[in-house]
Protein backbone atom coordinates (compact mmCIF):
# COMPACT_ATOMS: atom_id res chain seq x y z
CA UNK A 1 0.00 0.00 0.00
CA UNK A 2 1.82 3.23 -1.07
CA UNK A 3 0.94 6.90 0.88
CA UNK A 4 -1.95 7.87 -1.47
CA UNK A 5 -3.47 4.35 -0.77
CA UNK A 6 -3.26 5.22 3.25
CA UNK A 7 -4.59 8.39 3.29
CA UNK A 8 -7.52 7.59 1.00
CA UNK A 9 -7.95 4.63 3.41
CA UNK A 10 -7.65 6.93 6.85
CA UNK A 11 -10.01 9.60 5.39
CA UNK A 12 -12.62 6.58 3.93
CA UNK A 13 -12.75 5.31 7.24
CA UNK A 14 -13.60 8.69 9.01
CA UNK A 15 -15.71 9.81 6.20
CA UNK A 16 -17.55 6.25 6.10
CA UNK A 17 -21.69 5.76 7.19
CA UNK A 18 -22.22 5.52 10.59
CA UNK A 19 -23.41 1.98 10.00
CA UNK A 20 -19.54 1.25 8.66
CA UNK A 21 -18.19 2.77 11.09
CA UNK A 22 -20.05 0.79 13.98
CA UNK A 23 -20.06 -2.36 12.13
CA UNK A 24 -18.20 -4.46 15.16
CA UNK A 25 -15.10 -6.70 14.85
CA UNK A 26 -15.97 -9.42 17.49
CA UNK A 27 -18.40 -11.75 18.25
CA UNK A 28 -19.25 -10.52 21.58
CA UNK A 29 -20.01 -6.94 20.26
CA UNK A 30 -22.51 -8.33 17.38
CA UNK A 31 -26.25 -7.89 18.15
CA UNK A 32 -28.85 -10.17 17.07
CA UNK A 33 -29.15 -13.20 15.11
CA UNK A 34 -29.05 -15.55 18.42
CA UNK A 35 -30.32 -18.75 16.15
CA UNK A 36 -26.90 -19.00 14.95
CA UNK A 37 -24.14 -16.99 16.69
CA UNK A 38 -25.27 -17.96 20.46
CA UNK A 39 -22.74 -19.36 22.39
CA UNK A 40 -23.58 -22.63 21.93
CA UNK A 41 -24.65 -22.52 18.23
CA UNK A 42 -22.50 -24.21 14.75
CA UNK A 43 -21.12 -21.08 13.58
CA UNK A 44 -20.21 -19.04 17.12
CA UNK A 45 -17.92 -22.41 17.97
CA UNK A 46 -16.48 -22.80 13.81
CA UNK A 47 -15.75 -18.66 14.55
CA UNK A 48 -14.25 -18.87 17.41
CA UNK A 49 -12.04 -22.23 16.58
CA UNK A 50 -10.99 -20.69 13.23
CA UNK A 51 -12.54 -24.23 11.94
CA UNK A 52 -15.00 -22.83 9.09
CA UNK A 53 -15.99 -24.18 5.85
CA UNK A 54 -17.40 -22.36 2.90
CA UNK A 55 -20.74 -21.11 3.94
CA UNK A 56 -23.58 -18.70 2.73
CA UNK A 57 -25.07 -15.93 4.78
CA UNK A 58 -28.42 -15.70 3.51
CA UNK A 59 -31.11 -12.65 4.43
CA UNK A 60 -32.56 -9.47 4.60
CA UNK A 61 -30.47 -5.91 3.69
CA UNK A 62 -28.90 -4.75 7.14
CA UNK A 63 -29.33 -7.63 8.92
CA UNK A 64 -25.56 -8.81 9.81
CA UNK A 65 -24.25 -10.30 7.28
CA UNK A 66 -21.23 -8.22 5.89
CA UNK A 67 -20.76 -7.81 9.59
CA UNK A 68 -20.23 -11.50 10.52
CA UNK A 69 -17.66 -11.83 7.44
CA UNK A 70 -15.40 -9.27 8.65
CA UNK A 71 -16.05 -10.73 12.52
CA UNK A 72 -14.26 -13.81 10.65
CA UNK A 73 -11.51 -11.41 8.93
CA UNK A 74 -10.90 -10.48 12.32
CA UNK A 75 -10.76 -13.28 13.75
CA UNK A 76 -8.91 -15.97 11.67
CA UNK A 77 -5.36 -17.16 10.82
CA UNK A 78 -6.34 -17.63 7.13
CA UNK A 79 -5.82 -14.67 4.63
CA UNK A 80 -9.19 -12.86 3.48
CA UNK A 81 -10.02 -11.68 0.52
CA UNK A 82 -13.08 -9.47 -0.19
CA UNK A 83 -14.44 -9.59 -3.57
CA UNK A 84 -18.10 -7.70 -4.90
CA UNK A 85 -20.00 -9.74 -7.24
CA UNK A 86 -21.36 -6.47 -9.44
CA UNK A 87 -18.20 -5.39 -9.97
CA UNK A 88 -15.81 -8.61 -9.67
CA UNK A 89 -14.92 -10.78 -13.01
CA UNK A 90 -13.74 -14.09 -13.96
CA UNK A 91 -9.86 -12.34 -14.26
CA UNK A 92 -10.60 -10.68 -10.36
CA UNK A 93 -11.55 -14.55 -9.17
CA UNK A 94 -8.40 -15.70 -11.14
CA UNK A 95 -6.00 -13.67 -9.14
CA UNK A 96 -7.58 -14.79 -5.92
CA UNK A 97 -7.05 -18.55 -6.53
CA UNK A 98 -3.49 -18.01 -7.77
CA UNK A 99 -2.69 -15.88 -4.58
CA UNK A 100 -4.26 -18.56 -2.98
CA UNK A 101 -2.22 -21.54 -4.45
CA UNK A 102 0.87 -19.16 -3.34
CA UNK A 103 0.28 -18.82 -0.03
CA UNK A 104 -1.13 -22.56 0.26
CA UNK A 105 1.87 -23.80 -0.80
CA UNK A 106 4.84 -21.23 0.38
CA UNK A 107 2.93 -20.41 3.94
CA UNK A 108 0.61 -23.65 4.20
CA UNK A 109 -1.91 -20.40 4.69
CA UNK A 110 -5.55 -20.92 3.83
CA UNK A 111 -7.80 -18.29 2.26
CA UNK A 112 -10.91 -17.22 2.81
CA UNK A 113 -12.91 -15.62 -0.04
CA UNK A 114 -15.83 -13.20 0.64
CA UNK A 115 -17.91 -12.29 -1.71
CA UNK A 116 -20.66 -9.89 -1.79
CA UNK A 117 -24.04 -10.20 -3.85
CA UNK A 118 -22.56 -13.64 -4.44
CA UNK A 119 -26.58 -13.83 -6.33
CA UNK A 120 -25.16 -11.49 -9.07
CA UNK A 121 -22.36 -13.63 -10.12
CA UNK A 122 -23.36 -15.37 -13.61
CA UNK A 123 -23.03 -19.25 -14.48
CA UNK A 124 -19.77 -18.98 -15.43
CA UNK A 125 -18.50 -17.23 -12.99
CA UNK A 126 -19.37 -19.17 -10.90
CA UNK A 127 -18.46 -22.26 -12.52
CA UNK A 128 -14.38 -20.62 -12.38
CA UNK A 129 -15.24 -20.67 -8.80
CA UNK A 130 -16.62 -24.39 -8.16
CA UNK A 131 -12.89 -26.39 -8.52
CA UNK A 132 -11.12 -24.41 -6.17
CA UNK A 133 -13.60 -24.61 -3.16
CA UNK A 134 -14.23 -28.51 -4.17
CA UNK A 135 -10.15 -28.81 -3.96
CA UNK A 136 -9.90 -26.36 -0.74
CA UNK A 137 -7.49 -23.67 -2.80
CA UNK A 138 -10.57 -21.27 -1.05
CA UNK A 139 -13.00 -21.02 1.67
CA UNK A 140 -15.50 -19.55 0.48
CA UNK A 141 -17.83 -16.58 2.53
CA UNK A 142 -21.03 -15.56 0.21
CA UNK A 143 -23.70 -13.25 1.10
CA UNK A 144 -26.52 -12.94 -0.38
CA UNK A 145 -29.94 -11.21 -0.23
CA UNK A 146 -32.05 -13.82 -2.74
CA UNK A 147 -32.53 -17.31 -1.92
CA UNK A 148 -29.36 -19.06 -2.65
CA UNK A 149 -30.98 -22.35 -3.53
CA UNK A 150 -32.58 -20.78 -6.59
CA UNK A 151 -30.00 -17.87 -7.50
CA UNK A 152 -26.61 -19.98 -6.60
CA UNK A 153 -24.83 -22.79 -8.25
CA UNK A 154 -26.63 -25.85 -6.68
CA UNK A 155 -23.08 -27.15 -6.49
CA UNK A 156 -21.62 -24.22 -4.64
CA UNK A 157 -24.36 -24.69 -2.46
CA UNK A 158 -23.98 -28.43 -1.60
CA UNK A 159 -20.60 -27.34 -0.67
CA UNK A 160 -21.43 -25.06 1.57
CA UNK A 161 -23.34 -24.25 5.20
CA UNK A 162 -26.67 -22.14 4.43
CA UNK A 163 -27.17 -19.49 7.14
CA UNK A 164 -30.22 -17.78 7.30
CA UNK A 165 -30.41 -14.64 8.86
CA UNK A 166 -33.28 -13.34 10.30
CA UNK A 167 -34.93 -9.35 10.43
CA UNK A 168 -33.19 -7.96 13.41
CA UNK A 169 -35.75 -6.99 16.45
CA UNK A 170 -36.78 -2.94 17.66
CA UNK A 171 -34.92 -4.20 20.51
CA UNK A 172 -31.82 -5.69 18.94
CA UNK A 173 -31.43 -1.95 16.47
CA UNK A 174 -32.88 -0.04 20.10
CA UNK A 175 -29.38 -1.36 21.51
CA UNK A 176 -27.27 -0.88 18.19
CA UNK A 177 -28.57 2.74 18.50
CA UNK A 178 -28.47 3.87 22.01
CA UNK A 179 -24.67 2.15 21.13
CA UNK A 180 -23.56 4.40 18.51
CA UNK A 181 -25.51 7.72 20.02
CA UNK A 182 -22.84 6.89 22.95
CA UNK A 183 -19.73 5.76 21.03
CA UNK A 184 -17.33 8.35 21.28
CA UNK A 185 -14.45 6.73 19.05
CA UNK A 186 -16.57 5.23 16.20
CA UNK A 187 -19.99 6.84 16.74
CA UNK A 188 -21.71 9.81 17.51
CA UNK A 189 -20.53 10.29 21.31
CA UNK A 190 -19.03 13.24 20.47
CA UNK A 191 -22.16 15.24 19.47
CA UNK A 192 -23.78 14.95 23.32
CA UNK A 193 -27.29 13.36 21.41
CA UNK A 194 -29.76 12.80 23.58
CA UNK A 195 -32.78 10.50 22.08
CA UNK A 196 -36.67 10.23 23.69
CA UNK A 197 -38.08 7.27 23.93
CA UNK A 198 -40.76 7.38 21.65
CA UNK A 199 -38.29 8.55 18.95
CA UNK A 200 -36.02 5.58 19.64
CA UNK A 201 -39.00 2.91 19.52
CA UNK A 202 -40.02 5.01 15.95
CA UNK A 203 -36.77 4.58 14.24
CA UNK A 204 -36.26 0.62 15.47
CA UNK A 205 -39.69 -0.07 14.65
CA UNK A 206 -39.71 1.40 11.70
CA UNK A 207 -36.34 0.60 10.04
CA UNK A 208 -38.18 -3.00 9.42
CA UNK A 209 -35.56 -5.16 10.96
CA UNK A 210 -32.47 -3.17 8.72
CA UNK A 211 -30.15 -2.17 11.28
CA UNK A 212 -28.36 0.24 8.47
CA UNK A 213 -31.60 1.79 7.65
CA UNK A 214 -31.86 2.80 11.43
CA UNK A 215 -28.13 4.14 11.85
CA UNK A 216 -28.20 6.33 8.31
CA UNK A 217 -31.46 7.81 10.05
CA UNK A 218 -30.10 8.40 13.39
CA UNK A 219 -26.99 10.20 11.69
CA UNK A 220 -28.87 12.18 9.83
CA UNK A 221 -30.85 13.48 12.46
CA UNK A 222 -27.56 14.58 14.77
CA UNK A 223 -26.02 16.01 12.02
CA UNK A 224 -28.84 18.01 10.75
CA UNK A 225 -30.09 19.29 14.13
CA UNK A 226 -28.67 22.10 16.04
CA UNK A 227 -27.33 21.89 19.51
CA UNK A 228 -29.57 23.64 22.64
CA UNK A 229 -27.88 26.00 25.16
CA UNK A 230 -26.16 23.37 26.51
CA UNK A 231 -24.39 21.98 24.12
CA UNK A 232 -26.59 18.76 23.18
CA UNK A 233 -28.36 17.49 20.44
CA UNK A 234 -32.07 16.60 21.55
CA UNK A 235 -33.56 14.02 18.64
CA UNK A 236 -37.44 14.14 19.32
CA UNK A 237 -39.93 11.61 17.62
CA UNK A 238 -40.71 14.83 14.84
CA UNK A 239 -37.02 14.94 13.84
CA UNK A 240 -36.98 10.94 13.75
CA UNK A 241 -39.86 11.47 11.25
CA UNK A 242 -38.34 13.68 9.16
CA UNK A 243 -34.72 11.99 9.31
CA UNK A 244 -37.11 8.57 8.00
CA UNK A 245 -39.33 10.09 5.93
CA UNK A 246 -42.22 8.45 7.18
CA UNK A 247 -45.21 9.27 10.06
CA UNK A 248 -44.93 7.91 13.50
CA UNK A 249 -48.29 6.24 13.69
CA UNK A 250 -49.69 5.49 16.97
CA UNK A 251 -49.25 1.60 16.75
CA UNK A 252 -47.61 -0.34 19.98
CA UNK A 253 -47.14 -3.48 18.61
CA UNK A 254 -47.99 -4.77 22.31
CA UNK A 255 -50.63 -2.70 23.11
CA UNK A 256 -53.94 -1.74 22.63
CA UNK A 257 -53.88 0.12 19.10
CA UNK A 258 -52.30 -3.23 17.96
CA UNK A 259 -55.19 -5.62 18.78
CA UNK A 260 -57.93 -2.96 17.48
CA UNK A 261 -56.11 -2.66 14.07
CA UNK A 262 -56.17 -6.14 13.59
CA UNK A 263 -59.95 -6.43 14.97
CA UNK A 264 -60.90 -3.73 12.93
CA UNK A 265 -58.83 -5.51 10.03
CA UNK A 266 -60.57 -9.16 10.70
CA UNK A 267 -64.12 -7.24 11.06
CA UNK A 268 -64.15 -5.10 7.73
CA UNK A 269 -63.18 -8.78 5.88
CA UNK A 270 -66.50 -10.83 7.92
CA UNK A 271 -68.34 -7.73 7.30
CA UNK A 272 -67.34 -7.56 2.97
CA UNK A 273 -65.71 -4.49 3.31
CA UNK A 274 -62.84 -4.29 0.92
CA UNK A 275 -61.82 -0.70 1.38
CA UNK A 276 -61.63 -0.62 4.98
CA UNK A 277 -60.37 -4.08 5.45
CA UNK A 278 -57.33 -2.60 3.05
CA UNK A 279 -56.81 0.09 4.74
CA UNK A 280 -56.60 -1.13 7.75
CA UNK A 281 -53.90 -4.02 6.15
CA UNK A 282 -52.01 -0.36 4.80
CA UNK A 283 -51.78 0.61 8.63
CA UNK A 284 -50.38 -2.21 9.42
CA UNK A 285 -47.68 -2.71 7.13
CA UNK A 286 -46.79 0.75 7.26
CA UNK A 287 -46.37 0.50 10.95
CA UNK A 288 -43.81 -2.45 10.17
CA UNK A 289 -46.56 -5.28 11.57
CA UNK A 290 -45.12 -8.70 10.61
CA UNK A 291 -46.28 -9.77 7.14
CA UNK A 292 -46.40 -13.37 8.69
CA UNK A 293 -48.87 -12.63 11.29
CA UNK A 294 -50.84 -10.18 8.89
CA UNK A 295 -51.32 -13.84 6.67
CA UNK A 296 -52.10 -15.74 9.02
CA UNK A 297 -54.76 -14.02 10.08
CA UNK A 298 -56.18 -13.30 6.69
CA UNK A 299 -55.71 -17.56 6.41
CA UNK A 300 -58.12 -18.04 9.61
CA UNK A 301 -60.67 -16.15 8.38
CA UNK A 302 -60.70 -17.45 5.22
CA UNK A 303 -61.84 -20.70 6.77
CA UNK A 304 -64.06 -19.16 9.77
CA UNK A 305 -65.81 -16.45 8.22
CA UNK A 306 -65.57 -17.73 3.93
CA UNK A 307 -65.73 -20.93 4.26
CA UNK A 308 -67.36 -23.34 1.82
CA UNK A 309 -69.38 -20.88 0.86
CA UNK A 310 -66.51 -19.75 -1.66
CA UNK A 311 -63.63 -22.50 -0.90
CA UNK A 312 -61.02 -20.74 -3.32
CA UNK A 313 -61.03 -18.12 -0.89
CA UNK A 314 -58.54 -20.39 1.80
CA UNK A 315 -56.58 -21.06 -1.40
CA UNK A 316 -55.88 -17.57 -2.02
CA UNK A 317 -54.95 -16.91 1.53
CA UNK A 318 -52.62 -20.05 1.59
CA UNK A 319 -51.09 -18.68 -1.51
CA UNK A 320 -50.90 -15.31 -0.22
CA UNK A 321 -48.68 -16.34 2.73
CA UNK A 322 -46.69 -18.53 0.85
CA UNK A 323 -45.89 -15.79 -1.48
CA UNK A 324 -44.81 -13.19 1.21
CA UNK A 325 -42.43 -15.60 2.81
CA UNK A 326 -40.95 -16.07 -0.98
CA UNK A 327 -40.53 -12.93 -2.27
CA UNK A 328 -40.75 -10.46 1.00
CA UNK A 329 -41.53 -7.39 1.30
CA UNK A 330 -42.63 -4.71 -0.01
CA UNK A 331 -43.81 -6.72 -2.70
CA UNK A 332 -45.42 -9.22 -0.56
CA UNK A 333 -47.82 -6.12 -0.27
CA UNK A 334 -49.27 -7.27 -3.38
CA UNK A 335 -50.53 -10.78 -2.35
CA UNK A 336 -51.59 -9.80 0.88
CA UNK A 337 -53.76 -7.14 -1.08
CA UNK A 338 -54.99 -9.93 -3.39
CA UNK A 339 -56.42 -11.82 -0.24
CA UNK A 340 -57.52 -9.68 1.37
CA UNK A 341 -60.14 -8.09 -0.92
CA UNK A 342 -60.79 -11.62 -2.24
CA UNK A 343 -61.64 -12.88 0.97
CA UNK A 344 -63.69 -9.63 1.76
CA UNK A 345 -65.63 -10.05 -1.32
CA UNK A 346 -66.66 -13.24 -0.91
CA UNK A 347 -69.85 -14.49 0.39
CA UNK A 348 -69.43 -15.56 3.90
CA UNK A 349 -70.34 -19.07 5.90
CA UNK A 350 -69.38 -19.75 9.28
CA UNK A 351 -71.37 -22.99 9.28
CA UNK A 352 -67.61 -25.06 9.14
CA UNK A 353 -66.35 -23.24 12.52
CA UNK A 354 -69.69 -23.74 14.49
CA UNK A 355 -69.74 -27.11 13.38
CA UNK A 356 -66.00 -28.02 14.85
CA UNK A 357 -67.10 -26.03 18.21
CA UNK A 358 -70.04 -27.80 19.12
CA UNK A 359 -68.53 -30.67 17.72
CA UNK A 360 -65.87 -29.99 20.11
CA UNK A 361 -67.89 -29.31 23.41
CA UNK A 362 -69.58 -32.71 22.80
CA UNK A 363 -66.45 -34.69 22.12
CA UNK A 364 -65.10 -32.82 25.77
CA UNK A 365 -68.71 -33.19 27.60
CA UNK A 366 -70.66 -36.48 26.18
CA UNK A 367 -69.89 -40.14 27.57
CA UNK A 368 -70.28 -42.11 23.98
CA UNK A 369 -69.58 -46.05 24.29
CA UNK A 370 -67.82 -45.46 20.47
CA UNK A 371 -67.57 -46.02 17.22
CA UNK A 372 -70.74 -48.01 15.49
CA UNK A 373 -69.51 -51.37 14.61
CA UNK A 374 -70.44 -51.29 11.13
CA UNK A 375 -68.01 -48.66 11.09
CA UNK A 376 -65.18 -50.58 12.60
CA UNK A 377 -62.15 -51.97 11.04
CA UNK A 378 -62.44 -55.16 9.53
CA UNK A 379 -58.87 -55.55 7.68
CA UNK A 380 -57.39 -57.85 10.65
CA UNK A 381 -57.80 -61.65 11.81
CA UNK A 382 -60.73 -61.96 13.85
CA UNK A 383 -62.07 -58.32 13.55
CA UNK A 384 -65.21 -59.75 12.17
CA UNK A 385 -65.36 -62.27 14.97
CA UNK A 386 -65.64 -59.17 16.90
CA UNK A 387 -68.34 -58.05 15.16
CA UNK A 388 -66.44 -55.45 13.60
CA UNK A 389 -66.95 -54.17 9.96
CA UNK A 390 -70.27 -56.39 9.62
CA UNK A 391 -73.26 -54.72 8.23
CA UNK A 392 -71.24 -51.51 6.43
CA UNK A 393 -72.24 -50.91 2.80
CA UNK A 394 -69.64 -49.18 0.77
CA UNK A 395 -70.99 -45.88 -0.56
CA UNK A 396 -69.57 -46.14 -4.45
CA UNK A 397 -71.55 -49.69 -4.68
CA UNK A 398 -74.85 -47.93 -5.17
CA UNK A 399 -76.85 -45.59 -7.22
CA UNK A 400 -75.34 -42.26 -6.81
CA UNK A 401 -72.53 -43.26 -4.95
CA UNK A 402 -74.77 -43.31 -1.60
CA UNK A 403 -76.55 -45.34 0.82
CA UNK A 404 -78.53 -44.25 3.70
CA UNK A 405 -76.53 -46.06 6.69
CA UNK A 406 -75.68 -44.80 10.40
CA UNK A 407 -72.08 -43.07 10.79
CA UNK A 408 -72.78 -40.95 13.95
CA UNK A 409 -72.43 -42.99 17.23
CA UNK A 410 -75.76 -44.37 18.88
CA UNK A 411 -75.81 -41.26 21.27
CA UNK A 412 -75.65 -38.43 18.97
CA UNK A 413 -77.91 -39.82 16.21
CA UNK A 414 -79.69 -37.03 14.44
CA UNK A 415 -77.25 -34.42 16.04
CA UNK A 416 -76.66 -31.70 13.07
CA UNK A 417 -72.99 -30.14 13.53
CA UNK A 418 -72.89 -28.39 9.79
CA UNK A 419 -75.59 -26.46 9.06
CA UNK A 420 -74.88 -24.83 6.12
CA UNK A 421 -75.77 -21.18 4.52
CA UNK A 422 -77.31 -20.39 1.55
CA UNK A 423 -74.75 -18.39 0.64
CA UNK A 424 -72.58 -19.52 -2.86
CA UNK A 425 -71.14 -22.17 -3.15
CA UNK A 426 -72.77 -23.86 0.41
CA UNK A 427 -76.24 -23.29 -1.18
CA UNK A 428 -75.43 -26.06 -3.26
CA UNK A 429 -73.83 -28.08 -1.52
CA UNK A 430 -76.95 -27.54 1.18
CA UNK A 431 -79.49 -28.43 -2.05
CA UNK A 432 -77.39 -31.29 -3.43
CA UNK A 433 -77.26 -33.36 0.50
CA UNK A 434 -80.95 -32.54 0.22
CA UNK A 435 -81.50 -34.40 -2.83
CA UNK A 436 -78.80 -37.10 -1.91
CA UNK A 437 -81.05 -37.76 1.65
CA UNK A 438 -84.46 -37.21 -0.04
Amino acid sequence: MDLFEYQLQKRGGQDAPLAARMRPTTLEDFVGQRHIVGKDKLLYRAIKGDRLGSLIFYGPPGTGKTTLAKIIAHTTKSAFVQLNATTAGIKDIKDTVSGAKDRLGMYGKKTILFIDEIHRFNKSQQDTLLPHVEDGTLILIGATTENPYFEVNRALVSRSVIFALEPLSAEDISVLLLRALQDTEKGLGSYHGTIDEDALYFLANTANGDARTALNALELAVLTTDANADGQIHITLSVAEDCIQRRALQYDKDGDNHYDTISAFIKSMRGSDPDAALYYLAKMIYAGEDPKFIARRIVICAAEDVGNADPHALQVAVAAAEAVQFVGMPEGRIPLAQAVTYVSCAPKSNAAYLGIDKALEDVKHMQIKGVPPHLRDGHYKGAHDLGNAIGYRYAHDYPGHYVKQQYLPDELVGTIYYDMSDNGVERRMKEHMKRLKG
